[in-house]
This record gives C-alpha cells, structure tokens and sequence, in this order.
C-alpha cells in the first residue's frame, strides 16, 4: 500500500513537471497514465460483452450432438453449419474493420452486440437445418464483427506497459462463459429433444451489454483524433484518467486515414510486407487448429464412444481451460516482446494436442484437454495482441480485420474436412493434424517476427 502511493506521488510530480499550457500535459494518449476505477469500468463493460458473444461462439460445440440426435443429421452436415458460420466470421471480421474506422469503434462495437444478440435468439426458433444454418451465420458474424473491433479498442485505450495484461484480463473473464455455458448445456439439454433451444434463448441476455455500453462506453481517442476531434479525445482521456493531456504533439503524427483498397495495398508495401506474411502465416495455421480443439471436441468425444451426457460432462469441465488460458495470457504476454510467449504456447499446443489423441480415461481427458485448451487461448489472445500492435492507427482496425478473417476463412475451409479426416484418421488423427499445424509456423515467428511487448504503437508502426 506504501509502494503504490509512492508510485501514484511520483507520478503526479512528473505530470506536474511536464504540465504546460492550460495545466494540461504532453502524452501520448493513456501511456505513462495510471489505469482508474473509470477507465476500468471500460473494460468490464467488454467483458460483459465478451461474455455473451462467447455464450453464443461455444454453444454450439455443446448442442451439435443434441441437434444430430434431434434432426437425425450427420457429422458432415455440422460441418456445413460450421463453415457458414465461419464464413460469416470471415465477412464479419472484415466488414467490422472497414466500418469501425468509417464511424467509429462504439459504434460498431454496440451494433455486432445487437447482431449476435438477435441472432442467438432467432438459432433457438429455426425449425430446420437450413434456416438454422442461416441465423447461425448471423450469429457469427455478429461475434467476430465485436471480436476485431474489442480488440483494436482495448489496444487502443491501454497503456503501451499493460496492453497485453488488459487484452488477457478482460477476455479471462468474458470467457468464463465457455465452461459455463457447458455446464449449462449439460444441465439443460437432458431435460427434453428440443431443450436445445434454451440455450440460444439465453444468448440474447448480451443485450445487457448492449444497454452499459450505450451509457458508458467512450470513444477511442486515436480513432477521435484522426477525424480531427482533438478536443473531444483530450476530453474522453480526462474523463477517464482525470488528467489533462495535450494531444497536439501526438495528433501531428497521424497520417490520414487510407481506403481500405489502400489498406490491403499498405499491408503489402515494403514497409509491412514482411510482418504480414509472419502473420498470416501463423494464424492461417494455427487459428483453424484451434478451433478444432475448441468447438469440434464435444462432437468428437461422442464420435469416439462417449454418450452424450458423458461428452458433455467432460467438455464442460475441461472448458474451464478457456478463462484459465486467457489469465495464463495476461501473465506472460508482455514479456519477450509478445513473440516469445506466442512460440512457447504453440510448441505447448502441439505436445498436448498429441497427448490428448492418445490418452484414455475420463479424468485423463479432462485434466490433458483443460491444459490443452488452456495453453491455445493463451496462444490466441497474445497472438490478437500481436496482430493490433503491428500495424499504425489508420489502418489497424481493417489489417487487424484482414488478418484474423484470414484465419477464420482458413477455418470455414477445415470444417468440411474434419469429417473425412476422422473418417480415416479417427480421434487420433484430428489431434495429430492440429499438433502439425501449430508448430509449422513457429520457426518463422522467431527468427522474422518484430517484437512488439512494452512499446508505444506508434514506436512499432
């Protein structure tokens, strides 16, 4: 307690030194400023979110064994859903880039948690596998519409020391609803045929976050000052940080915003050509991997001999991996310039993906598929991290867009094949492939990858 307000008194002398005209200071946006109760209001308010955007991603992985059972369909035709949901997530991914950088990331932030809201209700009313392929897409793209916008938000509003902390903190909590939801599933989905359907019910209970966020939610102040609203991003920092700044020095270092044609054309200019490469490298491998091990595995623990209630049982515990990845995350992604943690986690994936093809037993599934679960999640949140930081102000909502509906189209794509290779290949075999998959691109990672932990954005681009 002594420690912190000696931290907090030092820190307000050296705001009071740098202070300059009208008693505001010289800054680059919420760096070097202490994160207050305010600012943290922020992020809950997106773990909220999270919370419910991740009801209505992992339901589905918990009901497909109901809804074959109930519709008398077969593993190829969950895999035609998953990829219209994918695909969805895809144009989700980049629409959401493209349209935060036009109006804003509050806004199209409020508007995907309306989308997957609604369309998380109209899953639980579809009478058929067509209409529900249809509003599971609307789902989907509602979900990654929010995903790419939180994340570019997040990195926006945190201090360049804490980024990765923030990113992993929130999603640790948001994505408690992975195991919840599983245990919600298997407490709710025995009771009748159509039981199911409550759970998508529920998923429209994230218009809660709709409702804080309309209040309370506030604009990032780079995505303000490059549409020349200084004032009100000096004002937003203030309200949050109850500290003026002056953003005069920081603002004349913002170039223009480019089209998102002229997006596509930068991310392969000389300048970032090599980090996009590294990057869509690594998540056009290692995202479809780990959605396999996310959303396929209570399928395929039923397609491996266990009842359903079983299936359930072990895919709700070990979920709880998903928020226990995420904390991992917070702890470690902001040391070895972000890719060292992200190399260390996929050679981690790998191994267990190995272990959990072979190993047998209830409780040996569930501790090895927690630990496997748990070290893919710390893997994808370092990893969004790492994609935000890359890329300057004016184009980091669409690359980060392009990049991550990159993995998910990469995903769409797999989904038609986990049917065949399991056909095959078996259990086993799916978690061979998935072990393939994440290590091929950590070599590249490490010997080309720019490192990125505890640097200004504007440093790195």
């Amino acid at each position: 307690m002594v420690v912190e307000t000696q931290k907090k008194a030092h820190l307000s002398k050296e705001l009071q030194g740098a202070s300059g005209k009208n008693g505001k200071i010289s800054n680059n946006y919420f760096d070097d400023l202490e994160v207050t109760s305010i600012h943290k209001l922020l992020f809950f308010i997106i773990m909220l979110a999270y919370f419910f955007e991740q009801m209505d991603n992992w339901n589905f992985g918990f009901i497909a064994p109901a809804l074959m059972k109930s519709w008398h369909i077969n593993m190829a035709a969950v895999g035609k859903i998953n990829f219209s949901y994918f695909v969805a997530m895809t144009l989700g991914g980049l629409t959401g880039g493209v349209i935060s950088d036009f109006i804003g990331r509050r806004k199209t932030f409020l508007g995907a948690i309306l989308l997957f809201s609604f369309g998380s209700i109209a899953n639980g009313f579809a009478q058929n596998v067509e209409v529900f392929t249809i509003t599971r897409a609307i789902t989907g793209f509602g979900v990654f519409c929010m995903m790419v916008t939180s994340q570019v938000y997040i990195a926006e509003m945190a201090p360049a020391a804490t980024r990765g902390k923030w990113q992993s903190l929130t999603a640790s909590i948001g994505f408690m609803a992975a195991p919840l939801v599983g245990l919600l599933c298997r407490i709710v989905i025995p009771l009748n045929p159509q039981a199911w359907r409550y759970i998508f019910f529920l998923g429209g209970v994230g218009l809660i976050g709709f409702i804080m966020g309309l209040k309370y939610l506030k604009e990032s102040p780079r995505w303000l000052v490059t549409k020349g609203k200084i004032e009100s991003a000096e004002e937003v920092i203030e309200q949050l940080t109850n500290v003026k700044v002056d953003l005069t020095e920081a603002a004349s270092n913002v170039e223009p915003r480019v089209k998102t044609l002229d997006v596509l054309v930068g991310i392969l200019s000389a300048k970032y050509l090599k980090r996009t490469l590294i990057i869509l490298f690594f998540v056009l491998l290692t995202v479809p991997a780990g959605f396999v091990i996310t959303n396929w595995t209570p399928t395929l623990l039923n397609q491996r001999g266990l009842s359903v209630n079983d299936a359930l049982t072990a895919s709700s515990l070990l979920m709880f991996g998903v928020p226990a990845g995420c904390y991992l995350s917070s702890l470690i992604a902001d040391k070895g310039g972000r890719k060292i943690p992200m190399a260390m986690m996929a050679i981690s994936v790998a191994i267990l993906s190995i272990i959990f093809g072979q190993i047998q037993g209830f409780a040996p599934i569930v501790i090895c598929g927690f630990l496997l679960i748990a070290v893919n999640m710390a893997m994808n949140f370092i990893t969004f991290s790492y994609i935000a930081e890359n890329y300057p102000t004016k184009m980091r909502n669409t690359s980060t867009g392009i990049h991550n509906s990159a993995g998910r189209l990469a995903t769409s794509v797999l989904q038609l094949y986990i049917p065949v290779v399991f056909a095959q290949y078996k259990f086993t075999g799916i978690y061979n492939m998935v072990a393939i998959l994440v290590c091929i691109p950590v070599a590249v990672l490490l010997l080309w990858g720019l490192k990125t932990g505890g640097k200004s954005l504007e440093e790195i681009s």
